[in-house]
C-alpha cells in the first residue's frame, strides 16, 4: 500500500452511560473519510485503548475496519488482518539502543500479519534515532512507513527525506508540523486535529502535492495554530470538548487517568476551528 494523504487516529466517544458509543464512532468515521481522508488509524493515542476492556477495543476495530471497507480506505492499527498496516511504537523504556531497535523491528516484522508503520515518538518512548537508524529500520522488508513524532523539525528529519529508503513513507506525527513537513517531502501525515476541518487538512496536504504555494502557505498558516489549539491539553480532551461543541459525539467524556478538557482551551479551539 502507498501511505499517502491524511490519516485520522480516531477518538473513542463515550455516551452519556459511560459506555463505547458505537454509533457516533461509526458516523464520524464515515464523515472524516467522506471529507477526503485517505484513511483511519484505530486504537491509537488518541482512541484511549490502555482505559477500554478487551471487548471494547474489539468492537471499535470492528465498526472502524467495516467503515473503511466501505469506503475502500485502509485502517491501519493493531497487527490485525482486517489492518492494512500495524503501526507499531518504538519500543519504550528500556531504549535499547540503535541496533536493539532495528533487531525489535527485524524480528516484529518477520511476525506480523501486515506490514507495518513505525511510531517514533522519544518524548514518550525515551528513545532518539539518529536518519542513519531509521534508514536501516526504513529499509526492512515489510515496514512501509514511519509516524515521526519527536516535536521539533530536527536534522535527523531533513536527512531522512532527503534520502529515505524506496517505498518508506515519513508521515507527520506532530500536527503543527504538518506544513514544514510536507514541503520537505513527507508523504502526508496522522493527524489527531483532522476529526476537526477535516477538508482542510486534505486540501494542505493536496496544495503541496500539487505545488500549489500560495494556497499551501495559506492553509498551513491558519491549521498549525488550530492543531496548537486542540493540543493544548493532553490529547484528545480539547478535540473531543469540540467534536461535542459541534453535536458530532455525545458526550465529551475521556476514562481516567485523563480528565475532561477546561472551558478555555475548549473555547480558544473551537474560535480557531470556526
Amino acid at each position: 500500500m502507498e501511505l499517502t494523504g491524511v490519516f485520522v487516529p480516531m477518538i473513542t466517544p463515550f455516551d452519556a452511560s459511560g459506555a463505547v458509543a458505537l454509533p457516533a464512532l461509526r458516523r464520524l468515521a464515515h464523515e472524516v473519510l467522506d471529507a477526503g481522508a485517505t484513511g483511519l488509524v484505530a486504537l491509537g493515542t488518541t482512541g484511549e485503548p490502555a482505559a477500554l476492556t478487551d471487548g471494547e477495543r474489539e468492537q471499535v476495530l470492528d465498526v472502524l475496519s467495516r467503515v473503511c471497507a466501505t469506503h475502500g480506505a485502509p485502517l491501519l492499527g493493531p497487527p490485525d488482518e482486517r489492518c492494512a498496516a500495524a503501526v507499531s511504537l518504538v519500543p519504550p523504556f528500556v531504549r535499547p539502543g540503535p541496533d536493539g531497535v532495528v533487531a525489535h523491528f527485524t524480528a516484529l516484522a518477520a511476525t506480523s500479519p501486515v506490514p507495518l508503520v513505525v511510531y517514533h515518538v522519544p518524548p514518550r518512548t525515551g528513545q532518539s534515532l539518529d536518519a542513519a537508524t531509521l534508514r536501516r529500520i526504513g529499509a526492512l522488508d515489510r515496514v512501509i512507513g514511519i509516524k515521526y513524532a519527536t516535536g521539533a523539525l530536527d536534522a535527523d528529519l531533513v536527512a531522512l527525506l532527503a534520502d529515505p529508503p524506496p517505498g518508506f513513507a515519513v508521515l507527520s506525527g506532530d500536527d503543527v508540523f504538518l506544513s514544514p513537513l510536507l514541503a520537505l517531502g513527507a508523504a502526508g501525515g496522522i493527524l489527531a486535529s483532522a476529526h476537526v476541518a477535516t477538508g482542510r487538512f486534505v486540501a494542505l496536504t493536496r496544495a503541496w502535492r500539487c505545488g500549489d504555494l500560495d494556497a499551501a502557505g495559506k492553509l498551513g498558516h491558519h491549521l498549525a495554530p488550530l492543531s496548537a489549539a486542540l493540543f493544548a491539553e493532553p490529547n484528545p480532551t480539547v478535540i473531543k470538548a469540540v467534536l461535542h461543541a459541534h453535536g458530532r459525539i455525545p458526550t465529551p467524556a475521556v476514562r481516567l487517568p485523563l480528565l475532561a478538557a477546561t472551558a478555555s482551551a475548549t473555547q480558544a479551539a473551537l474560535r480557531l476551528a470556526g
